[in-house]
C-alpha cells in the first residue's frame, strides 16, 4: 500500500460576516464613550451650544470623508489589518509597522480603556465611587498621573468578560454585538425621541452660554475640540480590520462603512440637540456621563437610573466591538512577519487570533489607570495621524498601482473628499501639539518608539 501523505492545512479565519454585521461592527466601534462622554468637556471649552454642534457637524462630515476614502482602499485591498496593509503597501513595511503598533495602544488598547472608563462613570449614577474622578489613589499629576479606585476595578472586570468570549469565536461574539448594537441603537433613538416627546428640557439652553473653562481663542479652541470629536467618531473604518472575514468585501465593506457613518452621524447630532435641550452648559461642565445628566434633568432620579443602565450597556457594546476589531491588525501584521510571531496564533477550535487579543486585553486593563482627558487627547492623535496617512495613500495607489479599482463617488471631483480629511486632519494634530502638548508629546513618543522596535527588533528577524 503507497504511503500517503496528508497535508494538514493552519486554521484560519473564515468569511462569516454579512452587511448587517459589519455595518453593526462600524456603528458599534463609533457610538461609544466619545458622545456619551465628551460633550460635557466640549461645553467648559467652547462655551456655546451653536459651536458644539458646529463642532459634531464638521467632525461627521470629516469622518464621512474619511469612511469614503477607505471605502476605496478596502475593496482595492480586501483582506484584514486595516492601515496596516494600506501604509505597507503604499510607503513600506517599517510604516506598516509604525500603524500596527500604535494601533496596540492607542488605536484600541486606550480606547477600550476610556470606554470602559466611561461604562463605570454612568454605574457611578448608583455608586459615586465608581466614578473615575472619585479614584482612591491618586498617582502623579496631569498627563503622567495614575488612577486606581472601584470605577477602574470595574472597567477592568468588563474588559476582561470581552476578551474571553472574544476568544471563544467570531460568530458567536458577532451575535452577542447584534444584539448589544440593536440594543444601543433603541436605547439612543428611545433617548432621544422621549426627551423631545415628555422630557422637562428647555430651548433657552440653546442660546445661554457658559464661562469658558479654555483660555485660548475659539478658533483655537474649535480645532483641539474638534481632535475630541473624531475619537467619538472613530470607527468609522472598523469594518476594514475584518475584511478577511466579510462575505463578498467589495460590496459589503463601501456599504457598511457609508451606511454605518452615516447613521452615526445622524444619531450624534440628535443626542447633543438633546442634551442641550436638557441640561444648560453651565451644569454639564466637566462631566463625563453627560447622559445620565440629561436624563435626570430629563424626566426626573426614577427613569435617569434606568437610562445610565442602558447607556452603560450601549457602552459595552463598544467595548466588545473594539475588542473583537483590535487583534485582527495584529494578527495580519504578524502572517507577515512584520509583528510578533504568536500574534498570528489562530486557536485550532475557536479560529480566533487568541493570544492577539490576550495582550490587547492585558494592554487596556493597565491603560484604565489613565485619566479619561487625557487618554482622549493621546486616541486623538495618534489615530488621525495614521488615518491621514492611509487617505494620502490613496493618492499613490491611483497614480502608480495598475489595475486600481476606483469608487466612483470617490473620483467625483477628484481629490476633494481625499484632500479635504488630509488639510482638516493636519489641522488637528499641528492644534492638539500646541495646546495639548504633554498627551500630544506621548502620542508622537508611542510612534518613535514603534520606529525603534522595527529597526532594532523586527527587521532583523524578518
Amino acid at each position: 500500500m503507497p504511503n500517503v501523505q496528508t497535508q494538514v492545512s493552519k486554521p484560519g479565519l473564515l468569511r462569516q460576516l454579512g452587511f448587517f454585521s459589519a455595518t453593526a461592527l462600524v456603528i458599534s466601534n463609533m457610538v461609544g464613550m466619545g458622545i456619551f462622554g465628551t460633550t460635557g468637556f466640549m461645553a467648559g471649552d467652547l462655551g456655546s451650544a451653536s459651536l458644539i454642534l458646529a463642532c459634531w457637524g464638521v467632525g461627521a462630515l470629516f469622518a464621512f470623508a474619511g469612511a469614503l476614502s477607505y471605502s476605496e482602499l478596502g475593496i482595492n485591498f480586501p483582506s484584514s489589518g486595516g492601515e496596516y496593509v494600506y501604509l505597507t503597501h503604499a510607503f513600506g513595511p517599517e510604516w506598516g509597522f509604525m500603524t500596527g503598533w500604535v494601533s496596540f495602544f492607542a488605536g484600541f488598547s486606550a480606547p477600550i480603556a476610556a470606554a470602559a472608563l466611561a461604562f463605570s462613570d454612568y454605574l457611578g449614577y448608583f455608586s459615586p465611587s465608581l466614578k473615575q474622578a472619585n479614584a482612591t489613589l491618586v498617582l502623579g499629576s496631569g498627563v503622567f498621573s495614575l488612577r486606581l479606585g472601584p470605577g477602574q476595578l470595574v472597567a477592568c472586570s468588563l474588559i476582561a468578560g470581552f476578551t474571553i468570549l472574544n476568544c471563544l469565536g467570531v460568530g458567536r461574539t458577532a451575535n452577542v454585538q447584534n444584539v448589544l448594537t440593536s440594543t444601543k441603537m433603541i436605547v439612543i433613538v428611545g433617548f432621544v425621541v422621549l426627551g423631545f416627546a415628555a422630557g422637562h428640557g428647555s430651548w433657552s439652553h440653546f442660546s445661554e452660554p457658559a464661562v469658558r473653562t479654555s483660555t485660548v481663542s475659539l478658533p483655537t479652541q474649535f480645532f483641539v475640540s474638534l481632535l475630541w470629536v473624531m475619537v467619538g467618531y472613530s470607527g468609522w473604518n472598523a469594518a476594514t480590520y475584518v475584511a478577511e472575514e466579510v462575505r463578498r468585501p467589495e460590496r459589503t465593506l463601501p456599504l457598511a462603512l457609508a451606511v454605518g457613518s452615516g447613521i452615526v452621524a445622524a444619531l450624534f447630532l440628535a443626542l447633543n440637540v438633546v442634551f442641550i435641550y436638557a441640561t444648560r452648559l453651565e451644569d454639564m461642565k466637566g462631566e463625563i456621563a453627560i447622559g445620565s445628566i440629561s436624563a435626570l434633568h430629563l424626566f426626573g432620579p426614577g427613569v435617569a437610573g434606568v437610562v445610565s443602565v442602558l447607556m452603560a450597556v450601549s457602552i459595552a457594546s463598544t467595548v466588545n466591538a473594539e475588542v473583537t476589531v483590535g487583534p485582527r491588525v495584529y494578527f495580519a501584521m504578524a502572517k507577515n512577519r512584520a509583528f510578533f510571531h504568536a500574534a498570528a496564533t489562530v486557536h485550532p477550535r475557536w479560529h480566533t487570533p487568541v493570544i492577539a487579543i490576550l495582550s490587547q486585553g492585558l494592554c487596556a486593563m493597565v491603560m484604565t489607570l489613565t485619566p479619561f482627558r487625557d487618554l482622549l487627547t493621546y486616541i486623538g492623535m495618534s489615530l488621525t495621524l495614521f488615518t491621514v496617512l492611509s487617505v494620502a495613500a490613496l493618492f499613490v495607489f491611483r497614480y502608480k498601482r495598475p489595475g486600481w479599482q476606483k469608487l466612483r463617488v470617490v473620483d467625483f471631483a477628484f481629490p476633494l473628499i481625499p484632500a479635504s480629511y488630509i488639510l482638516v486632519g493636519t489641522g488637528m494634530m499641528i492644534y492638539g501639539v500646541v495646546q495639548q502638548p504633554r498627551a500630544s508629546l506621548t502620542a508622537l513618543a508611542t510612534v518613535g518608539a514603534g520606529a525603534l522596535v522595527y529597526r532594532f527588533w523586527i527587521r532583523p528577524r524578518a
